[in-house]
């Protein structure tokens, strides 16, 4: 089992994780090994007014791999911690952060931990191509190389907002949505949003805990042509 996970040109396997369904493993145990993130570009190629210019939803994507330091620039835009008070690069109502970043790979899964810029994953060879059923049978969510699911845990907004909870956790996660667009668009790689999915099914395949509740689905890969 090789992994999409690449570092420094070696291909990362994590045993046998991935000969269990998904839905068997217990949350406790769903990861086998944690991944310290490459550091990330803060400064770009690109301006973020061209960025905004160039971005559109793409849903065409060759076959090639996302490098680990690809991928964690993805993950960084959406809720990378930015300064010593761990505010983040999305902003968050109260500074409560509901958001959980994951990121799926042909034979991986990956849970982002924003404060080390690290990640857990585990061998996973079902997940990816489950969710385009999931997603109404829109083939190209599977077809990506990498797919990055946005979850919202509303329980921690709630502490301070009480009912107003949920609506701020789902503008947050559009705030998330756009910063992993537009590195996208800033890398060269081409994504789209998807709001249109069974949410109880992405959390089976996730083993997500109670509380813990799908958002977005953003596919990303290299563009064909």
């Amino acid at each position: 089992m090789v992994s999409n996970l690449v570092v420094a040109g070696s291909i990362i396997a994590t045993g046998c994780a991935s000969s269990a369904p998904p839905p068997v493993l217990d949350r406790a145990t769903r990861f086998d090994e944690t991944l310290q993130l490459p550091a990330v570009d803060v400064v770009g190629a690109i301006p973020l007014e061209q960025a905004l210019a160039n971005r559109r939803s793409g849903r065409e994507f060759t076959v090639d791999e996302l490098s680990l330091a690809t991928l964690g620039q993805l993950l960084w835009a959406g809720q990378g911690v930015t300064d010593t008070n761990g505010h983040r690069t999305a902003p968050s109502a109260g500074a409560t952060y509901p958001l959980e970043l994951y990121v799926i790979t042909a034979d991986a899964v990956a849970h982002c931990l924003p404060d080390t810029h690290t990640i857990e994953h585990r061998s996973d060879d079902q997940t990816l191509g489950a969710l385009a059923g999931l997603a109404f049978d829109q083939t190209f969510v599977s077809e990506a190389p990498a797919v990055v699911v946005i979850t919202g845990v509303a329980a921690r907004t709630e502490e301070k907002y009480g009912d107003a909870a949920r609506d701020f956790v789902n503008r947050e996660a559009g705030h998330a949505a756009q910063n992993v667009l537009l590195q996208a668009t800033a890398t060269g790689l081409s994504a789209v949003p998807v709001g249109g999915f069974d949410a109880d099914g992405v959390a089976d395949l996730l083993v997500l805990s109670a509380g813990e509740e799908p958002l977005y689905l953003i596919p990303v890969g290299r563009p064909q042509g």
